[in-house]
């Protein structure tokens, strides 16, 4: 399940930097010894690794020190608490405080894990970083009344782990923006299943936490992935998981105005995210705080964006999936996509954006704040009609020497001419693939 390749890579790019020892002797599976124990480990040794099929995972049989412990995860969580007013608020009283704390310093760490996130901390930093603000997260959301103190262990270790499969896939995977390959794209959707894979080797752990860990990129819409599950076939962890990951994504290193547009993105996708978790964390958020400092790059014209995207919505080519002729998986696939357009025209009216609604701002200039807000709901409106596109091209599957319907071919190209001329997405981690 997971692709040697680049987590070796980096595993002898660390050693380069300080020591990364191998803890016991390493052989192939021929039985074959490569590797010495107490050897070190660098980009010197990178070749040879990759030459053979190791009889155990690499993680396994190395080490580095200083290692990643709960104490050292408590620091950093601490720090985490200290330095954002979001995260501030999550923690409240002192008691509370202590009590996420606690769960993060109690995460199950056997070897293999400990270095995977000593690893991350050295050469991934950002994943490191992201990965204690989910543990802090998930945590928190899993707090309910006379709830244990080890189901919040539980709750933080999955939020820690859950992307520890992208320590396994391409690097370049990690970095914001950019245009993937099929199979970068390939690798981007299986790090659940890497995350699950490198998770149930370890009875640290239980099935509940994996089985979350696997589900943290599904939506209740049926939207995500791997797997589209949607609705109760989604744990209850998983569903934490699942919020978890867009907050963390809007407090990535770098992000601007992170409050408000996680305001935006709960507002905009709330029928894919457990209702009370959702209320939960609206309660938490503040958009004015952050908003008043800026950061967001503003449309010159947000209301005029949102009525071509209200243009485009409603010009949906709905009598496409009554035509004669179709095939069984065709009419499915449009019926969905036929709702999914309509759940995007609903959520906009929800969040008070319909020409109608926008006509009530009148003639005035807009506000800083409501500029901001309308100019991420515009992006995120445009993303998400960007993955129908996407969507219906893949559901209708042109065979050789075919041609789209005139109506769909016209709808898609004004789609693409949308997003060429405009925004980039809020954020792709809540995007459907």
């Amino acid at each position: 399940m997971t692709d040697s390749q680049y987590f070796t890579r980096t595993v002898t790019e660390l050693g380069e930097a300080r020591p990364v020892l191998a803890s016991r002797a390493i052989f192939n599976v021929q039985g074959t010894k490569i590797i010495d124990k107490g050897a070190r480990i660098n980009l010197g040794l990178y070749e040879r690794l990759m030459q053979h099929q190791l009889s155990e995972p690499l993680e396994d049989s190395v080490t580095s020190a200083p290692a990643v412990t709960g104490a050292v995860l408590r620091s950093g969580a601490e720090e985490i608490l200290d330095s954002s007013p979001f995260f501030t608020r999550m923690a409240g009283e002192p008691k509370a405080r202590s009590t996420l704390l606690d769960a993060v310093a109690k995460v199950p760490l056997p070897d293999p894990m400990a270095f995977q996130l000593t690893l991350a901390r050295e050469v991934r930093p950002a994943l490191y970083q992201q990965a204690l603000c989910a543990a802090l997260t998930a945590a928190w959301l899993a707090q309910v009344p006379l709830g244990s103190r080890f189901d919040l262990s539980m709750a933080a270790a999955a939020g820690l782990l859950h992307d520890i499969g992208m320590l396994h896939v391409d690097p370049s995977l990690l970095q914001p923006g950019g245009h993937l390959s099929r199979e970068q794209r390939r690798q981007l959707y299986s790090h659940p299943l890497v995350s699950q894979a490198l998770m149930e080797r370890h009875h640290e752990y239980p099935k509940e936490v994996v089985r979350a860990v696997l589900e943290h990129h599904e939506y209740l819409d049926g939207s995500g992935y791997p797997r589209n599950l949607a609705g109760a076939a989604l744990s209850g962890l998983g569903r934490i998981l699942s919020l978890t990951e867009v907050i963390t994504a809007m407090f990535a290193p770098g992000r601007r105005a992170p409050e408000l547009r996680l305001s935006v993105i709960l507002r905009m996708n709330w029928h894919r995210y457990d209702e009370t978790l959702v209320l939960k964390v609206m309660q938490l958020i503040k958009p004015e705080c952050d908003a008043q400092g800026g950061g967001v790059v503003l449309l010159p014209d947000p209301v005029g964006r949102l009525r071509e995207i209200d243009r485009l919505i409603t010009g949906w080519p709905a009598d496409l999936q009554h035509s004669a002729g179709l095939g069984a998986n065709r009419r499915e696939g449009l019926e969905r996509l036929a709702g999914q357009v309509a759940q995007l025209c609903r959520t906009l009216a929800t969040v008070g954006v319909t020409p109608d609604q926008l006509a009530h701002l009148g003639s005035e200039p807009l506000d800083s704040l409501l500029q901001q807000e309308l100019t991420l709901i515009a992006a995120e409106a445009a993303w998400q009609l960007r993955a129908l596109a996407r969507q219906a091209r893949r559901r209708w599957r042109l065979v050789q020497d075919e041609q789209y319907p005139e109506a769909l071919l016209q709808w898609l190209e004004q789609v693409d001419a949308l997003v060429a001329g405009g925004d980039q997405p809020v954020d792709e981690a809540t995007a459907a693939p």
